[in-house]
């Protein structure tokens, strides 16, 4: 009688998980070494220690010193060292070395960077549990870490966690942001710091780090020109001008395309340069490009070209003349036509009568094209253009004789 034999599967038993006994194992190791990072980074590439389960909790040891409390910063029971980042003064000097040797255990165990990420989300999410020094020394670590490029680190999840409500409305935030920026800068150039920004999307939200009291443009700029960040404050004016000056011209196109009346077109551009503080030479510059953008160009007959943009001169003079309002205007205006034509070939041999038709129409005064024909600054083209426009000038200059 045969028996029959049943096949039984084998099943994968997990070890229990222990990241006190982990926790303990990584202390132990600086208490052993004195906190001395290089010796503690060669007794933790020689040890056999499960870092791959336990990653989260060797961070916590790296920062705090221990094993924290699930889902908070508070101690956990255990042993505890005091040579965690947390413990450093809050100076770059002191933090600098902790990174350093992060970027060591990284280099042996790239899979680590994930449990890095999650230990500092956790930690920015948790700000308001700390005390003011110590979101001090968190924010150089943030800073060094990307300063000193850790491989794989994404600013965007790290980041994220910085927008929440509550720490945004209690200031913190506005603060912690404001020590990673001077940190970020002593090694790193504007530039850096911007494209860090938008690689963490956070490039178009920084007014979002402030309390909604403080959010304004001139809020920004009087924070961060106080903490000696001028050039920061400076690139968000420069950004918020560019914003505001692309608007003006989007709102200024759409009006020329539907045709709109020209008064009702003259007072919208007034009301936005009025509510923008835009400078007048900026505007006499976007209105000339706005009308030159809208003219409908043939591709090779130049008769048709130049009739089309004459056409469009005459058509929104009086748009052209209630900004042109100086000669320093005027000249800008010229100098706008005189840079178009050198840089379209189309249009190149069209200078003189455009400026002829804007002197015809009352936009350009006599003294204007004469103060540009002798002293003109702008190199592009000028040779060729005086030379074109020379006919028009000595007629000009005879009928002054006369006169």
């Amino acid at each position: 009688m045969s028996g029959t034999r049943i096949k039984t599967r084998k099943r994968n038993i997990a070890a229990p998980l222990d990241p006190a006994a982990f926790a303990d194992a990584v202390v132990q190791i600086y208490l052993d070494n004195a906190g001395d990072l290089e010796l503690v980074a060669k007794s933790i590439e020689s040890s056999d220690l499960n870092f791959s389960r336990y990653g989260d909790t060797f961070f916590e040891v790296v920062f705090t010193g221990g094993r924290t409390q699930p889902g908070t910063i508070k101690p956990d029971e255990g042993e505890r060292h005091p040579y965690s980042v947390l413990d450093c003064e809050p100076k770059r000097e002191a933090i600098l070395p902790s990174v350093l040797y992060i970027q060591k255990i990284l280099r042996r165990r790239p899979f680590m960077i994930k449990s890095l990420e999650n230990v500092m989300r956790r930690f920015l999410q948790s700000l308001e549990l700390f005390e003011e020094n110590e979101r001090q020394k968190l924010a150089i670590f943030t800073a060094l870490t990307f300063s000193q490029k850790l491989s794989g680190l994404p600013p965007e999840t790290v980041f994220q966690p910085l927008f929440k409500d509550n720490l945004v409305a209690k200031g913190l935030v506005l603060s912690f942001i404001t020590d990673f920026f001077k940190e970020y800068l002593i090694e790193n150039s504007l530039d850096d710091l911007i494209l860090l920004l938008k690689r963490g999307k956070m490039e178009d939200n920084l007014l979002d780090f402030f309390p909604t009291a403080k959010r304004s443009a001139e809020g920004f700029s009087e924070h961060f020109t106080k903490a000696g960040l001028l050039a920061l404050a400076e690139y968000n004016e420069k950004k918020i001008f560019e914003v505001k000056l692309k608007e003006m011209k989007s709102a200024l196109t759409t009006q020329i395309a539907e045709e709109t009346d020209i008064s009702e077109v003259i007072e919208a551009v007034k009301q936005q340069v009025k509510d923008a503080k835009l400078p007048d030479v900026e505007v006499v510059r976007i209105v000339w490009d706005v009308l030159m953008d809208a003219v409908q160009w043939s591709g090779k007959n130049q008769q048709q070209n130049a009739n089309a943009a004459l056409r469009q001169v005459r058509t929104w003079s009086k748009l052209l003349n209630a900004f042109c309002t100086n000669g320093k205007l005027e000249l800008e205006l010229m100098y706008k036509v005189q840079i178009q034509c050198y840089e379209d070939a189309k249009l190149m041999k069209l200078f003189p009568e455009i400026i002829r038709s804007l002197y015809d129409l009352d936009v350009l005064a006599e003294d204007t094209i004469l103060h540009w024909f002798r002293k003109g600054a702008n190199p592009k083209g000028r040779q060729t253009f005086v030379k074109a426009l020379e006919p028009f000038v000595n007629w000009l200059e005879e009928a002054e004789e006369e006169d």
